[in-house]
């Protein structure tokens, strides 16, 4: 079920759900980074440092992986694409769009369920999860678009290994990225939510219900390449810094695990 018309206008009052075209404020020299919407505080944080570092400002556009690998196909001038799973990055790849050498799965994550923070509500996720039940006859279950978002491709493959999508399908509340369904627990418009952990830590006002299990899901990654049409000089070495091991408090401080592999 997708959002009402109230609540999607509402969440597009969000500045990362915005066209990232229309909201970059990159002038011609800057780096530009097309970055998963839950990569905002830690990013953040990284290109703040970087900035301090060498004086070299980066724009970061966020939004949804999927509407990000989209307008790279089309054409959008961005230097460095930061997927928050690998069919995003595969696309590209497959397309030649990005420069394969420059290809690294840098962070991990986990995918919760959340409440609004005065919530009193308990649950148990596991297999057979009474979370239908949980959610009664009118509640909502927030989660980025199953279809396209990331994290709402890892929710629901979660909860149909875990047996209960056939019964909380008709619950689902899909917003454009992860961060819209955030809010939308926040608001308390959904009495729950499938975010990514790094997500609840980042929102007070939300409570972490519980944790889906590993093996319910892919192993949420996020690969980070340099789009191939770059021509900026600048953007390799904010690549090879965010990979650097000065880069990886900001990840860490945000919740995210560094892997760093190439490939």
């Amino acid at each position: 079920m997708r959002l009402t018309r109230r609540l999607a206008l509402a969440l597009t009052g969000l500045a990362f759900v915005a066209a990232p075209l229309a909201a970059l404020p990159a002038r011609a020299a800057d780096v530009t980074v097309f970055a998963a919407a839950s990569l905002k505080e830690a990013l953040g944080a990284a290109t703040a440092t970087y900035k301090a570092k060498t004086g070299k400002p980066v724009a970061v556009s966020y939004a949804a992986s999927s509407a990000l690998a989209k307008q790279i196909e089309a054409g959008a001038p961005a230097d460095i694409f930061f997927s928050a799973d690998l069919d995003w990055m595969d696309e590209l790849a497959k397309k030649g769009l990005i420069d394969p050498s420059t290809r690294t799965t840098l962070l991990g994550n986990t995918l919760v369920l959340v409440a609004p923070k005065d919530s009193a509500a308990t649950i148990t996720i596991g297999k057979n999860s009474p979370l239908a039940a949980a959610l009664g006859a009118d509640g909502k279950l927030a989660m980025g678009a199953v279809a396209s978002v990331p994290a709402g491709k890892y929710g629901k493959a979660s909860l149909t290994a875990l047996g209960v999508w056939d019964a909380v399908a008709p619950h689902v509340a899909e917003a454009d990225n992860v961060r819209g369904a955030l809010a939308f627990v926040a608001r308390g418009e959904a009495p729950f939510g499938i975010v990514y952990g790094t997500d609840a830590k980042a929102e007070p006002g939300v409570k972490v219900v519980g944790t889906f299990p590993e093996d319910s899901h892919p192993p949420i990654v996020y690969p980070i390449a340099l789009v191939k049409a770059s021509s900026n000089p600048d953007a390799r070495a904010f690549l090879d810094w965010l990979v650097s091991p000065e880069a990886r408090p900001a990840f860490e401080q945000a919740g995210f695990t560094v892997i760093g592999s190439q490939g």
